[in-house]
Formats: structure tokens, sequence, C-alpha cells
């Protein structure tokens, strides 16, 4: 008997270890944090960015240099991280809409296998979480300074007064990593934990903490190549876009009228009277890129807090740190700002991740790394089997230097929140090559204009146009190129399920500009 049950302690003792092996994750997600302000990336303002902890974790671990959202604005890629599928399926295509009641998320999947589960800060899915064991998170964009916060005790969708919440003092980006790290010191220790720290920082309006008030005071910014793109006629490109003369407004009315002006900016005001348009736009970018990159300084600071924790709780070895933004966002390039196009600055997602134990150490990888292939990595790496409601696909053999030989050559692109300025849009994406349908329909989804666009194609060599400053739609020399794209583009759709069965009047568009 004695013998017999040896095996059966050894093999309990080995599913316990097992159990206690499992790692931590701690997801950071900030908010527009795009990459041309994260200094590792390259760009104009790699040299005056504030990046010691986003250094200190990429030299630590991996950084994605080819990582993308499907769908650029702010509550679309949260839901495609936590779900791990596109809007069309998510349900979730614009902004204030969420995900339906009982939809799959990792979060869940996590917590049904153990995983202690806690989201604290930024939300942005109107709804109450599921899935998640904790939550602490702003109304709508919340606050910068003095934030509300919504928990599970007193519920409210949507926004909240601020008596209905929780009002913490101080700057949100602070605020909410210490309430991360409260509450992971109250964590049960025997069992792993999945934590969103989630900022709002660097959204509209770029506030930032006063210890930042006087960096890059007196410090002139490189401006970008295509600062002064001040119409399509230039380039080729087929619609007005967000023109960086509209924050300048936007600072305007919120000078004259604060009280009734949906948010307020640091710095003003901020006069651009008597300028001419290359004079206001350059003042424009400069204010701007400086507000960023003081408001993502604070990220830093606070990813390094985090990071020191998780050292000292002697738990930094077994959990994994990634640090990823939503999608990216314009600072000046093509005379824009904002997010929402396939444009490179909107669509990279800047990414990194530390796993000590696993993936490699101060790497870069450049395969093709998408939203909706985060939730499959998490799972993969808590010891699941691929969930079959996630459409992406773990990437954890690549962040090992081991990239499956039938890894995507191609990502599939769609955003839905149409206007005139900046109408809806699908597109394809390989490694030299982009091309996009800007087929301009609202579709009747939540927020869109109601006036449609002539549908217009546009196409970008990225190697030798990596500023995408000439769509080449009608340059001959491309012509084959472009016409195996749109046979991609459609096979990508009919992959990811994104057929528009259910809009009758994009099948004539269709018809006409796939076939």
């Amino acid at each position: 008997m004695r013998y017999l049950l040896i095996p059966l302690l050894l093999f309990l003792v080995g599913c316990h270890s097992q159990k206690e092996e499992r790692p931590n994750i701690l997801f950071i997600l900030s908010d527009d944090h795009t990459s041309q302000s994260w200094g590792i990336y390259g760009g104009n303002l790699k040299d005056f960015v504030k990046n010691e902890n986003i250094q200190r974790l990429a030299s630590e671990g991996v950084v994605l240099d080819n990582a993308f959202c499907t769908n650029s604005i702010c509550s679309p890629s949260r839901a495609a991280i936590l779900t791990g599928q596109y809007s069309h399926l998510n349900q979730v295509y614009t902004l204030r809409e969420s995900l339906p009641e009982g939809h799959p998320n990792i979060a869940k999947s996590l917590g049904e296998a153990g995983y202690q589960t806690a989201i604290i800060g930024k939300w942005h899915l109107d709804k109450q979480p599921e899935g998640f064991d904790y939550f602490k998170v702003l109304p709508g964009q919340g606050e910068y300074w003095n934030p509300v916060f919504k928990v599970k005790e007193n519920w409210q969708d949507g926004y909240i007064k601020r008596e209905e919440g929780v009002t913490h003092e101080g700057f949100s980006t602070d605020i909410i990593t210490d309430l991360t790290i409260e509450h992971l010191k109250k964590r049960q220790k025997d069992q792993p934990f999945m934590m969103v720290c989630s900022f709002k920082a660097t959204h509209e309006p770029f506030e930032y903490p006063e210890r930042y008030n006087d960096y890059l005071k007196d410090v002139e910014i490189p401006e970008p190549e295509s600062l002064y793109d001040f119409g399509k006629e230039t380039t080729g490109r087929t619609f007005k876009g967000q023109k960086l003369e509209n924050l300048g407004i936007r600072w305007q009315k919120a000078t004259e009228d604060p009280e009734n002006f949906w948010t307020s900016y640091p710095g003003l005001p901020y006069p651009l009277d008597g300028l001419d348009s290359i004079q206001k736009r350059s003042k424009i970018f400069q204010k701007l890129t400086k507000d960023f990159i003081r408001c993502g300084a604070a990220i830093d600071d606070n990813i390094g807090k985090l990071l020191d924790y998780l050292e000292e709780e002697g738990v930094a070895d077994n959990t994994i740190v990634i640090y990823t933004a939503d999608q990216g966002y314009f600072l000046g390039e093509h005379g824009f700002f904002d997010k929402r196009l396939i444009y490179e600055e909107s669509l990279r997602m800047p990414f990194v991740i530390r796993y000590p134990k696993e993936t490699m150490k101060g790497k870069r990888l450049d395969d093709i790394i998408l939203n909706i292939d985060f939730a499959a990595l998490l799972a993969d790496y808590a010891g699941l089997p691929p969930q079959d409601y996630i459409q992406g696909r773990s990437f954890r053999e690549n962040l090992k230097g081991n990239s499956p030989n039938d890894w995507r050559e191609q990502m599939y692109y769609r955003y839905w929140l149409h206007h005139p300025d900046r109408p809806a849009h699908f597109g394809i994406r390989n490694k030299r090559y982009k091309l996009a349908l800007f087929y301009g329909q609202g579709l009747k989804i939540y927020g869109s204009d109601t006036t449609a666009t002539q549908p217009a194609w546009e196409f970008y060599d990225l190697e030798e146009d990596p500023k995408e400053l000439h769509n080449a739609i009608n340059d001959p020399k491309y012509a084959e190129i472009i016409s195996e794209m749109k046979v991609a583009l459609k096979k990508e759709k009919e992959k990811y399920k994104d057929t528009d069965e259910g809009h009758p009047q994009m099948q004539p568009i269709l018809q006409s500009e796939l076939q």
C-alpha cells in the first residue's frame, strides 16, 4: 500500500508545483501613447522623450516592431484585446458601445482557470466589466485630476456624477498605479494573477503632473517631414483628415468658455492670432507634442514604480509584464492629430513584453502581430488550450525566436466610425505594401455620419515611401501588385468573417471594387 501511495503523492505534488509555476500577468495599457513618443522606435521625438523604464523593459524583454491594431479607436481596440476578435464579432465598432452580456473574454477564461483577475483605471466599454474579480474603473474617458472611479458595489452604466463614485485626489496616472499596487498587496499569494493597469494617459487633453510643468520648456521639437501637408492635392490622399488647426480651435473654445467646453487643456491661453498658416501649424505642433511627451513621462515614471514593486515582492521572474497602447496617434504627421486611420502612425501599437523565464532579452521581433493575438498569448501562458472564441493566434514561440513558418504575412484592418473627413475604410498591409478602400458608408453604426462619400482607393509602397506621402494607386508599375492585393483583401475579409452580409449598401461597392 505504501508503494502505491508514493506515485500518487508525487503526482499531486507535481500538479501543485505546476499550478504555482503558472506566471502572473501584469498588463499595462495606455491610451494613444503612440510609438513615435516611446523613444525606442526612432523618429523625430526619440531624443526628447522620458523613457528610462520603457527602455528598462525593452532591454530585459522583446519589442514588437510590427504590432498593429485592427480598428484604431479606444473602445474597439480594448474590446479586441479582451476578446481576441475583430469589431464585427465582439460588436464594439465605435465609442460608447459595450461588449454583449455574457460575451467571452480572456479575463473570464483566466479566472475560470484559477487566476485572480482585476482591472484598475480606464475601461471605456460602458457596462460593468465581466470576468474580473475586482475592478475600479474610470467612467468613460475619466479625468486626469482628482478622478472619480466606479466600483462593483454601486455600479451604474455610462457616466456618473462625482458623488456617485469614489474620488481619489491627485493625478490619474499616479493614482491608478498606486491603486494597482495596493490591490496586488492584498492578493492571494498561492494563486497567479492577471492584473490590468489601464491608464487614461496620453489621451487628449494630454495633461501632466506638476513635476513636468517645465520639461522641454525652452526646447524646440523637430518637426515631422509631412507637418505642412495642407491638403490631399500634394499627396493624392482621398480625404481631408483631422487637421492640427482643429486642435487650435478647441484650445480657443476651452479658453473662451471653459465652463461649457467638454474639457480643459494645460497651458491655456495659447494665442494663435496673427500667425500665417505655416507659423500657426508650427506653434500648434510644439504645444501638442510637448504636452503629449510630458503626459507620457508620467507613464514612464509609473512603469518604473510597478517594476520596482514586482522586484521587491520577489515575483518579477515569474511575472509577464506587457506594456502597450491601445493604438497609435498622429503628432503632426500629415498635418494631423488623433488616430482612426490605416496610416502607420495610427495603425501601429507600440508593444514591449518581459518574461524572464522565457522571452528573449533585449531583442526585437518584426513579425506581424495584431491586438487580437494578445488574448491568445495570455491563454497560452496560462496553460490553456486555444480558445474557440479567439480569432488571433499566440505568438509565444515567436517571442522565443521560433516564429512558425506559417505565421501571417499580412494583416486586415477595418475602421467603422464614418465621417466625410475620415471615411470608414478597410484595408490590408504586408511587410512592404498597403492597400485601403475608403468605402465611405456609415452603415447605421453608432456615432457614424450619414453623409456617404465616394469609394476611393489608396496604395502605398512602404519601402520607397515609408511616410506614406504619395498615393500610388494609379501608378502603372504597381498595377499587378494592387490587383493581387485586392484578391488578398477579399480573402482576409472572408477569413475573419467580415462579409458585410447585414449591410446591403455595401454589396454593390464590394462587387464593383473587389471583383
